[in-house]
């Protein structure tokens, strides 16, 4: 998976899943564009780490679901490599468990936007720039096929509109660029930390037939194929990452 030449953005770059996917495309030659919003410190380590192996790359924070910070990470981009060729859209998070009955309007707008919306600015924002052959890879969840867990309604929703989109948009961008996601389970990550309990995560772990979380390095392999031309015959998919917690 030779990405050598191409250009990559990547959001939510700065820890976890999305530091997992900056490595492993620069690891394979592309030039990375690292978006973050509070994690500084990792996304300039990654932007060391790039640069002390021969490659190159560039960290911008930003506020993705506002569209002069999305306008912003896509012209720097531009104008460091001259055009991109994948987007890795990792943006997004729970922000809380609400469950429907305390639900807000605000709660449910704010997961929309950090989910949703910042993935349509980007997009919409790299469309002019992209090549040909040039891949958009959205994280999903596994919550966008099963619902997720107690009070994350808004969440599983919001990742379920990713998924939709990437059918709709495999089919609207296409042949030019190909539309995938990634549907990740039970990851080992800060979101996991945070929101879920530990004897929650040791009991999926136990019951996947691999008998283990996954890794951010094994949701930036997956993400690596399917932004490269080994990849190139699939599009509007949605791949499930879950050690077989879920099959679908």
């Amino acid at each position: 998976m030779d990405l050598k030449g191409k250009t990559a953005i990547v959001t939510g770059g700065g820890r976890d899943i999305g530091l997992g996917c900056v490595m492993e495309l620069a690891k394979r030659g592309a030039n990375v564009a690292i978006n973050y919003f509070q994690s500084s410190e990792g996304a300039d380590k990654a932007v060391a780490d790039i640069e002390a192996l021969g490659g190159k790359a560039f960290a911008l924070k930003g506020d993705l679901t506002k569209e002069d910070d999305a306008k912003a990470l896509v012209a720097k981009t531009v104008e460091a490599f001259g055009s991109i060729d994948i987007l890795v859209h990792n943006t997004g998070g729970i922000i809380a468990r609400v469950p429907m009955s305390e639900m807000t309007l605000e709660h449910w707008n704010g997961v929309m936007d950090l989910n949703v919306t910042s993935y349509v600015l980007m997009v919409r924002e790299c469309l002019p720039h992209f090549n040909e052959g040039s891949s958009i890879v959205g994280l999903a969840s596994q919550a966008g096929r099963d619902g997720g867990g107690p009070g994350a309604g808004a969440y599983g929703a919001s990742k379920g509109a990713i998924m939709t989109l990437t059918r709709g948009l495999a089919k609207e961008l296409g042949p030019k660029t190909r539309v995938n996601a990634v549907c990740p389970g039970m990851i080992d990550t800060d979101f996991h930390n945070i929101f879920t309990k530990p004897e929650v995560r040791a009991h999926v772990a136990n019951v996947t037939p691999l008998k283990r979380e996954g890794t951010s390095e094994d949701v930036g392999k997956l993400v690596a194929f399917l932004a490269s031309d080994e990849g190139a015959f699939v599009t509007g998919a949605n791949v499930d990452i879950n050690g077989g917690m879920l099959f679908s």
